[in-house]
């Protein structure tokens, strides 16, 4: 690729005019300060494998002991949020610290929901001791068994029968001396009694003192009366349908009494049944609860005996269900005659030993807080009852501990407003969750349980901040943030315990044994994780999936152990699943279709690195950045800026640079210059500031004139007063445009400039240290902006006063500027003091990757 002539804009630039000043040579960056190694030798790290791995949490005494703080203090509030877990290991790891804990506790109580035979809609609950629930349950369905069988029996006893017999011959003989005494006072008025067809009462009038032997005699007796004597018999007629209603009213009334009667010795004999079972129950708790319960529940079997009674009449089989039955099945008979005796255990703790550890994975409303249930009949019709109150993991864990997602929980509908309700009151009442009020139809009311519950939730660093800062009670309610670090220092200790953990996952899940150089390799791969060779990932998910991998191909060559070569070869399947587009990047780079040279010399313009991160995959992509300079008064224009493909970030980074020529060339002359910097063929957007300093060194390139060489790509932000800033994403940067010059075609001169406080943060891949090894390629680091113009153009920078170096070409050019601006007729100096007045830009959407 050949150089291009001077596009600044003047093609007359200063350094055709006198001898410039060669900069010395860059030292450059040695092999070994581009990758490290673990901190313990092979035989040390085999040693830790084979060891025994308790899979603590690495590197997380400070989390660890907030966790303790909040679960060794029993008050409101207490709570625990964790940040930064991932895998399901290290949530393990929090619930073996529950469980340590949990184990010291006492074991709390358990909680039944029973009827409330005054008010059915408002079940009541029932604290009781670890056990007694299940088997208050228990003992409830054998008495409601007991008395079923029993009671019909007792009414069919023979003493039984004989003290209802005699009430009814009691009852039987006060009436017959009633209907006597009407009969007597209707025969003394000159009548008999003689019953209707229909079961009413009759006066006939006697003939002679007898009964006429028929009608036509009955009515000529009556035709020969006198009219008083026909108006006397029909008075005493009407009295004595009087009377005869008083009669039947009274039967009535001794007919209540007996059934009275008969219902007080049915008591009587049942209560001598289900009084002692009921006696004996209370004893056995000795619960105040359960006591008023079992009263209650006395009274009401006592109050409806006709339903034992029912109970001994055999039925029918049922047939099997078909149709409509089977999809909305009914309730048994049993569970729909006696579900008011029925025992709802909610909590049971009887095979709790400690305190109850829960982890919910799905946490749903009807997960973490119950429901109610219902069902339907055939006809669509809804039922509950209190025996189908379901309770939840919050309850489940009463006097224990809860661990659940709350990134899952927070945005399950209901759960976050319940979940702050029941931590304030300490209360739960259990209720099915209903999105739209106007539809409920649950019709119970539980009673509130109490439920001392301490929740430990597993989230996001951006879900607490966004808790922290816009809810104001989540403080209250979790004091206390444990804060995962994910990373921590590479000492051999972390080294050892990386081992060890390798070990104990290849014996967990039956993987190959790991060489001590494939062990070496996933430390060194948990340096990378890190972004820091001096630290290691602690968060070890990734490390395990590494593992996974590699003893996979190890098996695949039907090798004994995993050794290194598996490691990279994992490590480079990786690349090849997801690298398409990073390939397809350097296709249409040395095809000429992306214009990035590698070779060569150029005015104005440079490459510069971005990373580009494609879901699970992030790459270094190079981009040519170029600038132009002319005269004017607009300043420095972001070409990216005015197209609005620019954010916030990458528009800080080019004031930073303006302020940069302000303070080292505007001192004793006005910046009287227009100049436009664009990243070329960039498309989707672009934001961060590590392109500062490449956009810098293009700019000074066009001010002088002196080509920047195209072999060595740049990165890294840089201040106000030109030193050079550490950026992200180093390795992959690097990388990136080793793999391009490789691509292309190794030259032995092409290399990478990053900033020197960015040197602790290599960790570059084997073939790259190789190629710096072998002189093949070259990594400079660079602390400020005068060392790398140095190396780019080979020009010493010297300082402004100093004739032939960079500074004093750029300074030059600027007042001759001026002066020709200022010179100019009809013309208004003015002094730049900031970029060029550009139209407001809204921020646009996050790039791919954005250059650092």
């Amino acid at each position: 690729m050949s150089a291009s002539t001077d596009s600044a804009g003047d093609s007359a630039g200063p350094n055709n005019q006198r001898e410039l000043k060669s900069a010395p040579a860059a030292p450059e960056l040695a092999p070994e300060n581009l990758r490290a190694s673990a901190a313990l030798d092979g035989a040390a790290l085999l040693a830790a494998s084979e060891q025994y791995q308790d899979e603590e949490l690495l590197g997380q005494s400070r989390a660890i002991d907030a966790i303790r703080l909040a679960i060794g203090i029993d008050a409101p509030g207490y709570n625990v949020f964790v940040t930064g877990l991932r895998s399901r290991a290290e949530r393990d790891s929090i619930l073996r610290l529950l469980a340590e804990k949990a184990a010291n506790a006492p074991t709390p109580g358990d909680w039944v929901y029973v009827n409330n035979f005054r008010n059915p809609e408002s079940p009541t609950a029932i604290y009781l001791r670890a056990g007694q629930g299940r088997d208050l349950a228990q003992r409830m369905a054998s008495l409601v068994d007991y008395v079923v069988e029993q009671l019909p029996k007792a009414f069919r006893r023979e003493d039984f029968d004989q003290e209802r017999s005699g009430l009814r011959d009691k009852y039987n003989k006060r009436a017959q001396e009633l209907f006597k005494n009407i009969e007597s006072r209707a025969h003394d008025r000159g009548f008999a009694i003689q019953g209707g067809p229909n079961g009413q009462v009759i006066f006939i009038p006697l003939v002679d003192g007898k009964m006429p032997e028929s009608p036509e005699a009955l009515q000529k007796a009556i035709a020969q009366k006198s009219e008083a004597e026909r108006e006397a018999m029909g008075r005493a007629q009407a009295e004595l349908q009087d009377e005869i209603g008083s009669l039947i009213s009274r039967q009535q009334e001794l007919m209540r009494e007996l059934v009275d009667e008969i219902r007080a010795i049915e008591r009587a004999f049942a209560a001598r049944l289900v009084t002692p079972a009921i006696e004996e129950l209370k004893r056995h708790f000795n619960n105040p609860g359960v006591t008023g319960y079992l009263d209650s529940l006395a009274e009401h079997m006592l109050s409806h005996l006709d339903r034992f009674r029912e109970a001994a009449t055999p039925t029918a089989p049922q047939p099997q269900q078909q149709g409509a039955d089977a999809i909305f099945p009914q309730q048994s008979e049993d569970h729909h005659r006696w579900f008011e005796y029925q025992v709802n255990l909610m909590v049971d703790n009887g095979a709790t030993r400690g305190a109850p550890v829960v982890s919910e994975d799905a946490p749903t409303y009807r997960n973490l807080f119950g429901t109610i249930e219902r069902w339907l009949d055939p006809l669509g019709r809804s039922a509950t009852n209190f025996t189908r109150i379901i309770g939840g993991s919050f309850l489940k864990a009463h006097g224990g501990y809860l661990l659940f997602d709350i990134d899952d929980a927070i945005v399950e509908p209901g759960v976050w407003k319940t979940l702050k309700r029941s931590l304030k009151t300490g209360m739960l009442t259990p209720e099915t969750f209903e999105p739209l009020p106007f539809f409920a139809v649950s019709g119970l009311k539980p009673e509130p349980i109490e439920a001392r519950t301490k929740v430990v939730v597993l989230g996001s660093p951006y879900l607490y901040n966004m808790l922290y800062f816009y809810d104001s009670e989540f403080s209250e309610l979790f004091k206390i943030k444990a804060e995962m670090r994910p990373a921590i220092d590479a000492g051999a200790d972390a080294a050892r315990h990386y081992a060890a953990h390798i070990g104990s996952l290849a014996r967990r899940e039956s993987l190959p044994p790991f060489s001590a150089g494939a062990l070496a390799r996933i430390v060194e791969f948990g340096m990378r994780q890190a972004g820091d060779r001096t630290r290691l990932a602690a968060m070890l998910e990734p490390i395990d999936d590494l593992a996974r991998e590699a003893a996979y191909f190890a098996r695949g060559a039907h090798a004994n152990q995993v050794a290194p070569e598996h490691v990279e070869r994992a490590l480079s399947e990786r690349v090849l699943r997801l690298g398409q587009i990073e390939e397809e990047i350097r296709r249409l780079i040395a095809r000429g279709v992306l214009v990035v040279h590698i070779s060569g010399k150029e005015v104005g313009q440079i490459n510069g690195l971005a990373v580009l991160d494609v879901g699970g995959y992030a790459f270094g992509r190079p981009s040519r950045v170029t600038a132009t300079v002319a005269l004017g008064q607009a300043g420095v224009i972001n070409i990216e800026r005015e197209a609005h493909l620019s954010g916030s970030t990458h528009d800080k980074g080019i004031m930073i640079l303006s302020g940069f020529l302000r303070g080292r060339f505007g001192q004793s002359h006005p910046l009287a210059m227009t100049a436009s910097i664009c990243f070329e063929q960039s498309y989707s957007g672009i934001d961060g500031d590590s392109a500062s300093s490449t956009e810098l060194y293009a700019l000074l390139s066009a001010l002088t004139g002196v080509p920047i060489r195209q072999d060595i790509a740049v990165t890294g932000s840089v201040d106000q007063y030109g030193k050079v800033q550490a950026i992200g994403g180093v390795n992959e940067k690097v990388e990136g445009y080793f793999r391009l010059c490789k691509a292309i075609g190794l030259t032995g001169t092409q290399g990478v400039m990053v900033p020197r406080t960015n040197v602790d943060n290599l960790m570059l891949e084997p073939e790259t240290v190789a190629a710096v090894k072998n002189g093949q390629f070259h990594l400079y680091a660079i602390d400020t902006i005068d060392r790398g113009i140095e190396l780019l153009t080979g020009v010493c920078a010297g300082s402004v006063d100093e004739p032939g170096t960079i500074n004093y070409l750029v300074a030059e050019r600027l007042k001759k500027m001026s002066d020709m601006l200022r010179d100019r007729p009809g013309s208004e100096t003015r002094v730049v003091h900031e970029t060029a007045p550009q139209s407001p830009a809204p921020t646009p959407p996050s790039p791919p990757e954005p250059p650092r």
